[in-house]
């Protein structure tokens, strides 16, 4: 697809991935809807593209239909969707303080899987309706997966979980979408500099960076968009979840 000219929405957009894929998308040419929790941070952002911030809890199906309305409503419905909404917090599912709360294993399913599942349902049949383009493509949804799917580390129960959900979404949901033109795909991207890992000792993030085989460098959020846009640009690119990591494979702490 040609991004140009189109209306994409970017959950997550207001930081990291999501506000690097959110400034790719409008460099790009697209009419760009950022959706996040943080109202702030999300008009910032939005500000520099020429885009619309809209406050949205993707674990809440209500609000996110409006949210959903709005953008179509400022930009005309969406052809592209780029689902980078999660969290990534570190747990034991038994520590030392006892047994992890169940409500925080909760939350991450919620925000990080359901999350991504809910805006991909309500897309899709916005997208559904649309005319066809070249091919008889009618949008793309990319969602936001890890490398944690693959090798969890300790701590990272609830993580890799939701990530491995986001994983097993992927292909049936491009199968399903397949007669209405829609492609799905994800990335899995492995240690990139993001805020979640800025909040980290300045050594832990060079320590990482060292793990990684080649090149022995924090993932930087403009090469996640890159291969996101790429992945828009490719119309036969479908169904597939594409690590981007520097060959990395976490250890299990």
């Amino acid at each position: 697809m040609d991004i140009k000219g189109h209306a994409a929405i970017v959950t997550g957009g207001a930081s990291g991935l999501g506000a690097a894929t959110a400034r790719m998308l409008a460099a790009a040419g697209a009419k760009v809807a950022i959706f996040d929790v943080n109202k702030k941070a999300a008009a910032e952002v939005a500000i520099d593209l020429n885009g619309i911030a809209i406050d949205c809890d993707v674990t809440q199906s209500a609000p996110t239909e409006q949210a959903i309305a709005k953008a179509t409503a400022d930009h005309g419905p969406a052809r592209i969707i780029v689902n980078c909404a999660g969290v990534g917090p570190a747990r034991r599912i038994v520590g030392r303080d006892g047994v992890m709360p169940l409500e925080e294993f909760s939350r991450v399913i919620a925000i990080n899987l359901i999350g991504t599942f809910n805006v991909m349902r309500l897309a899709a049949a916005q997208m559904q309706t649309l005319e066809p383009m070249q091919d008889g493509e009618r949008g793309i949804i990319v969602c936001t997966a890890s490398v944690a799917a693959y090798e969890g580390q300790i701590g990272q129960a609830a993580y890799a979980a939701s990530k491995g959900g986001v994983v097993s979404l992927v292909l049936p949901a491009a199968r399903e979408f397949a007669q209405f033109g829609i492609s799905v795909n994800a990335v899995a991207p492995g240690i990139f500099s993001t805020p979640m890992l800025h909040a980290l000792p300045e050594a832990a993030q060079q320590s990482l960076a060292a793990s990684v085989p080649f090149p022995k460098l924090l993932g930087q959020p403009p090469q996640f968009a890159a291969l996101v846009q790429h992945m828009i640009e490719n119309r036969y690119l479908n169904g597939e979840v594409v690590r981007l990591d520097g060959a990395l494979r976490m250890a299990p702490r």
